[in-house]
């Protein structure tokens, strides 16, 4: 059995996050383990309280897994201090493992920054050059490349070459904020790859972006190279929306089982 690893934090209303993790690494019929970073109190209508792990904590859940179930690929999404980035980037250095798909968790869905500079820039410098893959969004690609405004397809090109000259692994930008598809870009050794997508009509998109980089993780996990990881991810997540589940009173979660009921 293929082993993934998720190092993220904890949403409570398990639409997100750790919870979104282990049930997309579970779908894929892999053994999910976790490094939790923060606990937070949150639903379908927002985040009420986040209480963060210490980075000497997150250190030893890292040194438990990797001393005795190493993993065949690792997933990192919200790491929101700086020092638990460099706690990350130590043992990521010190166990190496084989593929590593960061979802550099930057913006909120309302816009509001989740990172403060201190912790963006240790990601940027140290954590993202360790990823075999990194998965920004359009907000977060343009925070990447220096706050250019990316509105196009054209514009996602231009800001995947400018993130390009600070890392040299491939860069998937999601065109889900796009207005007029759902079209998403590979950027790898100079080429750029469309995975192109429909515009699903579902309001409950919360954990989209947790699910698609967990999924990738998945699909490296099982020897896929990372177009066909990101183009079996993005079917899986595809799948997800269009099952159209209606939980809670905000923004919902997707039903990551979906292949178990059909």
């Amino acid at each position: 059995m293929k082993k993934v690893l998720s190092i993220a934090g904890s949403d409570s209303s398990g639409g997100a996050g750790i919870q979104a993790d282990i049930k997309t690494i579970t779908a894929h019929k892999m053994y999910a383990m976790t490094a939790i970073t923060a606990l937070t109190a949150q639903n379908t209508t927002g985040v009420d309280s986040v209480l963060e792990a210490t980075p000497e904590f997150v250190g030893q859940q890292l040194d438990s897994i990797m001393n005795d179930i190493f993993p065949d690929s690792v997933k990192i999404g919200m790491v929101s201090s700086p020092h638990i980035i460099e706690v990350i980037v130590e043992k990521l250095k010190e166990y190496k493992p084989k593929h590593i798909v960061v979802d550099p968790v930057m913006i909120s869905t309302s816009g509001s920054p989740l990172l403060s500079k201190d912790a963006m820039d240790v990601l940027i410098t140290k954590l993202l050059p360790l990823a075999t893959l990194i998965t920004p969004n359009i907000p977060e690609a343009e925070c990447l490349c220096g706050g250019m405004k990316i509105e196009t397809k054209e514009d996602m090109q231009k800001a995947a070459i400018q993130i390009a000259k600070h890392y040299q692994g491939n860069i998937l930008i999601k065109g889900g904020h796009l207005l007029d598809s759902a079209d998403d870009l590979l950027y790898s050794n100079g080429q750029f790859t469309w995975f192109t997508g429909v515009k699903i009509e579902n309001p409950n998109t919360h954990g989209t972006g947790c699910t698609l980089s967990s999924a990738i993780a998945c699909n490296l996990a099982d020897g896929h190279d990372v177009n066909m990881s990101i183009q079996y991810a993005k079917d899986y997540l595809t799948g997800a929306l269009q099952d159209q589940l209606n939980l809670g009173k905000g923004n919902g979660p997707l039903n990551h089982c979906y292949r178990l009921s059909n």
